[in-house]
């Protein structure tokens, strides 16, 4: 069956088609089952795809920062560090430069560009709307110093309340919780869609199936309920100010 053909039944583009098959990028979860339907392989796709899954790609994350791009809602929880979408320049080359003492300058310089020119879908119109919850450890870690840290705390405070964006903190008072020990990122697509991307220090796991992304986001949920209101957070944000001027 050509690839136009196969578009025909399965409704995907032949483009896409081709890019699945030679793993350019990730197949979409509703895809084996469509494939099984038009070939008559009862489930030999599905069965494959759950072991494919498991496998760490390569360009996973690219497929995560191309489903970034149609988000129009986000919802992250970090535990550690400021989420990409927020850093400033210099807080994200502090972050290289500590991740990796070896990288040249022109290398870090390219990375910081590159996570710098993600936050340019945070001022589309109409904006994607931001939810964080962030860990205390966040605003007390320090990266670059205290002009640097300082810098980066106060672009947070002016996004803890706005029409498009809320960031609560999670008060290490709380204890521990389900999202301990690593990073959460949950996004609504534009066509009503939810994902889930979960991330540890050098690996992250994208989750498209309906009932996984329900389950992270039920923990989501229960973290912000009890982490501290945007107010709070404004509050907590400030008096760390104040502590790295003194």
């Amino acid at each position: 069956m050509s690839l136009e053909g196969l578009g025909s039944v399965v409704r995907y583009s032949k483009s896409s088609l081709a890019r699945f098959e030679t793993a350019e990028i990730m197949i979409p979860p509703d895809l084996p089952a469509k494939l099984d339907k038009a070939f008559g392989t009862d489930g030999i796709f599905r069965k494959l795809y759950m072991l494919a899954r498991k496998e760490i790609h390569p360009d996973q994350f690219r497929r995560v920062l191309n489903l970034e791009t149609r988000a129009q809602v986000i919802q992250q929880y970090v535990g550690q560090i400021m989420p990409g979408l927020v850093q400033t320049e210099a807080y994200a080359r502090a972050l290289f430069e500590m991740h990796n003492p070896r990288t040249t300058c022109d290398e870090i310089e390219e990375l910081v560009t590159a996570r710098i020119g993600r936050q340019a879908l945070l001022h589309t119109d109409p904006a994607p709307d931001l939810s964080l919850i962030l860990d205390e450890a966040v605003l007390r870690r320090s990266y670059g110093g205290p002009l640097v840290m300082q810098a980066q705390l106060d672009r947070l405070l002016d996004l803890t309340l706005t029409p498009t964006s809320t960031v609560q903190v999670l008060p290490f008072a709380h204890g521990g919780h389900a999202l301990a020990g690593g990073s959460l990122k949950l996004m609504t697509l534009d066509d009503g869609t939810q994902v889930a991307y979960e991330e540890s220090i050098s690996s992250g796991t994208l989750f498209e199936e309906k009932n996984l992304v329900a389950s992270r986001l039920r923990a989501y949920d229960l973290l912000r309920a009890c982490a501290l209101s945007p107010k709070e957070t404004a509050v907590m944000i400030r008096t760390t100010m104040e502590a790295l001027t003194s």
